[in-house]
């Protein structure tokens, strides 16, 4: 088989394939952490075991007569996974653009590459059954290559498959167990990735809960009952809201900050926020409470300094924005609702936020400190957070400003250490501060280089008790699993040989 147009297209086939694993399947969609896509990691797996052996074969060998017969039963087979494949990602996961059309071209060429290796393997089919070793050079090196790396990477879904069925999420409605009787929630921003699971543990726990949203896809796939706004005019002046939990506005770690970034930061919260002191303002009962979101970075960069809620902020970007939109959201406190300011850390969770963009690079071991290491992160899991908010509705004597992190905060190094360690992988790869002060400037002084020595003083003090105030437990319990007692049943397994 020397035809240069037919291996092209393999070629065309290896380099769609690694950019649709590598791009889409480990950096933007994370498969490998979601328990919901056990079943895609599984046919992933299994398809990749299958193109490491078409490989391999059309690499080296020529297949004659029943075992030509049997490669393109793989080729058949191969086909049946990836429209298994298709129904499974439909059912489970909205692809973005990028991956859709990759997908389309894939199976496209694949078409191609049928057209011509059938009529090859067919005339094989033909012939005595046997293996005719062959090289076609350059060619025959691409194959070995893309054959080790396939099957390399399904050993990796398939044990990644293996590994979430023990990352499956607590039932949410024990989140909201503090929230009696069934109360009725106005929530913004229900689609990110703290508003799905406080919407989930809500509607889990009996409450009546509306969302506005602009994605209507996206909250289709929320738990039901639920109902669904798409502005805030479609909620009547009669409309009976108990609270209002704002978590909107533009994301501000998901990428640089640019003249037009810094803009939509900003106005995307102020927007929202008087929006909803308008509706605050019309309604014929105004809520009982407003949770409104803000973030640690209203203390700007301290260093060491330990902050609460009555230590005062320094000059930063995210200072300015956490400033500007706390003030709005106070100014609703004069329309009668108690007013609460969520000011959140960095949010652990592996669906989404800082710990999510971590794994896959730690996993790879190819995870270390940022800069020095020595700045403080000031951190919270995700349901903590959700119990956090849950309580602030629930409890009237909190007003005001509200840290929303553990009790324990780290230093990054020791974040990078822990999570290494979790994953039983080094943390030997930091990242310069001088490279990301030229790449990303502001953006990366203020999310990555500094930090926040933040403490959750008023929540403590208002009776709030963390599931996971120390790191260790947050990690396992995100991961599955749990550092700490695998080190004492070690410890005991050799405390026990020991003593024989």
């Amino acid at each position: 088989m020397t035809s240069t147009l037919l291996w092209s297209l393999i070629a065309v086939q290896i380099a769609m394939g690694a950019f649709d694993t590598l791009y889409h399947h480990e950096l933007t969609e994370r498969l490998a952490w979601r328990p919901s896509q056990r079943g895609e990691l599984r046919l992933h797996a299994v398809r990749n075991w299958l193109y490491a052996l078409l490989f391999l074969t059309l690499g080296f060998a020529e297949p004659k007569g029943l075992l030509a017969w049997a490669i393109m039963g793989v080729l058949i087979v191969e086909v049946v996974i990836t429209l298994m494949d298709f129904v499974e990602e439909d059912l489970s996961r909205r692809l973005p653009a990028t991956e859709r059309v990759n997908h389309t071209l894939l199976a496209l060429n694949y078409g191609a590459i049928l057209v011509l290796i059938l009529p090859v393997l067919l005339g094989w089919a033909g012939e005595a059954t046997g293996i005719a070793w062959v090289s076609h050079g350059a060619w025959s090196v691409l194959a070995l290559a893309a054959s080790l790396s396939v099957a390399l990477f399904g050993l990796r879904d398939w044990f990644a498959a293996v590994r979430s069925e023990r990352l499956g999420l607590p039932a949410p409605a024990g989140l909201a167990d503090m929230l009696a009787p069934a109360r009725t929630i106005l929530v913004t921003g229900a689609t990110g990735f703290v508003g799905q699971r406080l919407v989930a543990s809500l509607v889990a726990a009996g409450h009546e809960v509306t969302v506005l949203t602009r994605d209507g896809a996206k909250a289709a796939a929320l738990p039901a009952p639920l109902r669904i706004v798409t502005s805030l005019d479609q909620v009547p002046d009669d409309a009976r809201l108990d609270a209002i939990v704002n978590l909107a506005g533009e994301p501000i770690a998901d990428g640089l900050w640019t003249r037009a970034k810094r803009r939509a930061i900003l106005a995307s919260r102020l927007r929202m926020t008087r929006g909803l002191a308008k509706l605050v303002a019309r309604l014929d009962r105004p809520p009982t409470v407003v949770v409104s979101g803000s973030a640690v970075g209203w203390y700007g960069l301290r260093g060491d300094e330990s902050l609460t809620e009555s230590s005062p902020a320094a000059p930063a970007f995210t200072q300015r924005v956490c400033e500007a939109w706390e003030r709005e959201a106070m100014a609703i406190a004069a329309l009668g609702p108690r007013v609460v300011l969520l000011r959140t850390g960095l949010v652990l969770g592996i669906e989404g936020g800082l710990l999510a963009r971590l794994l896959m690079p730690f996993e790879f071991g190819l995870g270390g400190r940022i800069g020095s290491g020595r700045q403080w992160m000031s951190w919270i899991s995700r349901d903590d957070l959700v119990r956090l908010i849950c309580h602030m509705i629930a409890t009237p004597t909190l007003h005001g400003p509200v840290n929303g992190t553990a009790p324990e905060p780290v230093r990054n190094a020791d974040f990078a250490a822990s999570l290494a360690r979790h994953l039983h992988r080094p943390a030997i790869a930091p990242l310069p501060a001088r490279l990301l002060r030229r790449l990303g400037g502001d953006f990366a002084e203020e999310m990555l280089l500094g930090g926040q020595r933040v403490l959750p003083e008023k929540a403590l003090a208002s009776g709030f008790a963390f599931r996971h105030a120390q790191l260790e437990s947050a990690l396992g319990s995100i991961l599955g699993r749990n550092v700490v007692r695998e080190a004492e049943a070690r410890s005991s397994r050799a405390v026990v040989h020991a003593g024989e």
